[in-house]
């Protein structure tokens, strides 16, 4: 996979939309280290996300 594939595949671990080229965060999990996506609206919104690969939850 390229990474512009990858770019494109990304999605928001609150809300699922796709982030591509907006404004989104990307940070690794606390607990695994996995890489997590955030869209701006739900960084904002402090809406909580869990991580695919552990469970941990966070705001």
């Amino acid at each position: 996979m390229s990474t512009t594939d990858d770019q494109q595949t990304r999605s928001c671990v609150s809300c699922g939309i796709n982030i591509a080229g907006t404004n989104a965060a990307a940070f690794k999990c606390p607990e695994c280290g996995k890489q997590i996506y955030r869209c701006a609206k739900c960084r904002k919104q402090s809406n909580l996300y869990e991580c695919n690969e552990c469970g941990f939850t966070g705001p």
